[in-house]
């Protein structure tokens, strides 16, 4: 079994497209503080819908897809994408040929991405529905499957549903990725979450600890489905 190798390459170094002066830097700084304010928002109706008290940092969203060859793939799926602090990176590095589809359950968050990213095909319904949606696209699978859910709040029955939707869902050569928080790494669900991930996944890769995040989380990539039960 692997032993959970770090990602070679050491820290991410990827420059952000929005750290300039600036006009572009101003609409940057309006667009992360709308961006908050409707995750704070959500977090006060649903707390235990949320894994944070803010949306993840772009410097996690660029460890997210660090790696990933977006502009050539096929079929890209989000699923959980909140405020979209990924989404957004993976609108940029699609290729034009790629069918790109999210799903997210939170209403408020739909409505939102809908707003924000005209382009973007999102649909109100559980990560379960994967292979339903890849069926409605003409798909048989992803290339890529990127995940913001919060694992640590979902039960173990959900977790199962969605991790059994993804594997069945993800191509041969395709990769899973999704986070963690780095100050629950040794807490009883997060223990189970990464068991589960090798129990369903030959190669489980954890990247470099992303510290500009609050709190400061690392990515899990993770390929070659193992064919057993979730």
């Amino acid at each position: 079994m692997n032993k959970s190798p770090r990602v070679r390459g050491g820290p991410l170094r990827l420059r952000d497209e929005n750290q300039s002066d600036g006009p572009g830097f101003f609409r940057h700084l309006e667009r992360d503080f709308k961006e908050r304010v409707e995750f704070f928002r959500v977090f006060i109706r649903e707390p235990t819908h949320v894994g944070a008290l803010s949306p993840s940092s772009r410097s996690l969203a660029r460890a997210m897809i660090h790696g990933l060859a977006l502009k050539t793939a096929d079929t890209v799926v989000e699923i959980g994408p909140g405020t979209g602090a990924f989404t957004r990176f993976i609108l940029k590095r699609i290729g034009e040929q790629t069918t790109f589809f999210a799903l997210e359950l939170n209403e408020a968050y739909v409505h939102s991405l809908r707003m924000r990213f005209p382009e973007l095909i999102v649909y109100l319904d559980s990560a379960e529905a994967i292979p339903q949606y890849l069926n409605r696209h003409g798909k048989q699978a992803a290339k890529y499957i990127i995940s913001g859910l919060p694992w640590a709040t979902l039960d173990a029955s959900i977790q199962e549903r969605i991790m059994h939707a993804i594997v069945t869902s993800l191509a041969p050569a395709g990769v899973f990725t999704t986070f963690a928080y780095i100050h629950a790494l040794w807490m009883p669900a997060a223990r189970r979450f990464r068991r589960r991930l090798e129990r369903c996944f030959e190669r489980v890769e954890t990247s470099p600890v992303v510290w500009n995040n609050l709190p400061p989380a690392f990515v899990y990539r993770c390929s070659q489905v193992r064919h057993t039960n979730p």
